[in-house]
C-alpha cells in the first residue's frame, strides 16, 4: 500500500497535468469555438463535423499518436519529451480541446439567435456583438471545461502509452489504480478512486457554482 508521501505525489502530478493541460485546451479550444458558432465560410460544415469527431476520440488511438510523434524516431523525437509529464499533458490536449471548441461552438451558437440582432439595432458593432454573445454564453462554456476537467483527469489510456506509469515520476491517479488493482491491492485503488471522485466532485462543483451565477445574471438582464 503507498506511503502518504507517495500518494499526495500522485494526485499532485495528476492535478498538474490536468489542470495545464484543461487550460492549454481552453486556450485554444474556446476562441476556436467561438469562432466557429459566429462565423460563417465555405466548408464550415466539414470543419464541424470533424470537431464533433474529434470530440470523441478514443484515447488509446490519441495515445499511440502521440507515441509515434513523440518517439526516438518520430518528427518530434529530439525532443525527449517521451515518458515524461510532458507527453501526458500533449495526449490531454489532444483529447480535451475538441471538447472545448464543440460545446463553446455550440454554447455561442445558441446565443446568437437571440443576441445578435437585439445587440445589432442597439449600434453595437462586430466586435462588441461577438464579445456580448460569448459573455452571455459563458454558462454553456463553463460547463464545457468541466466535462474537458473530468475527461482529462480520469484518463488512462492515453497517459499509460505516453507516460509509462513510472514511479515517482509519471504516475497518476487512474494508471495508480490500475497498477494496485492488478497487484490484487484493491484498498489502495479504491482510496485512490475516492480521491479521484472527491476531486472531480470538488472542481465539478465549483464550477456549477459559477454557471448558476451566470444564468441568474442572465435572468436579470432579461426581466
Amino acid at each position: 500500500m503507498y506511503m502518504s508521501a507517495d500518494v499526495g505525489e500522485i494526485i499532485w502530478l495528476s492535478l498538474q497535468v490536468t489542470t495545464t493541460s484543461v487550460l492549454i485546451g481552453m486556450l485554444i479550444g474556446i476562441p476556436l469555438g467561438a469562432f466557429l458558432g459566429l462565423s460563417t465560410f465555405p466548408g464550415k460544415q466539414i470543419v464541424i463535423a470533424i470537431v464533433y469527431t474529434c470530440m470523441g476520440l478514443p484515447p488509446v488511438l490519441v495515445g499511440v499518436l502521440v507515441y509515434l510523434l513523440l518517439s526516438r524516431y518520430g518528427p518530434l523525437g529530439f525532443l525527449d519529451l517521451l515518458f515524461s509529464p510532458e507527453a501526458m499533458i500533449i495526449a490531454q490536449v489532444v483529447l480535451v480541446t475538441p471538447i472545448l471548441t464543440g460545446l463553446s461552438m455550440a454554447a455561442v451558437h445558441a446565443k446568437e439567435s437571440s443576441y445578435w440582432e437585439t445587440a445589432k439595432s442597439l449600434g453595437a458593432s462586430r466586435l462588441q456583438l461577438m464579445l456580448t454573445i460569448i459573455r452571455e454564453a459563458k454558462g454553456g462554456i463553463w460547463a464545457g471545461v468541466a466535462t474537458a476537467y473530468g475527461r482529462a483527469i480520469s484518463e488512462v489510456g492515453a497517459v499509460m502509452l505516453v507516460g509509462g506509469n513510472i514511479e515517482h515520476h509519471t504516475r497518476v491517479m487512474t494508471t495508480a489504480i490500475i497498477l494496485e488493482t492488478r497487484t490484487g491491492n484493491f484498498a489502495a485503488g479504491l482510496q485512490l478512486g475516492l480521491v479521484l471522485m472527491a476531486i472531480s466532485f470538488a472542481f465539478n462543483s465549483f464550477l456549477l457554482v459559477g454557471v448558476l451565477n451566470q444564468m441568474k445574471k442572465g435572468r436579470r438582464h432579461t426581466t
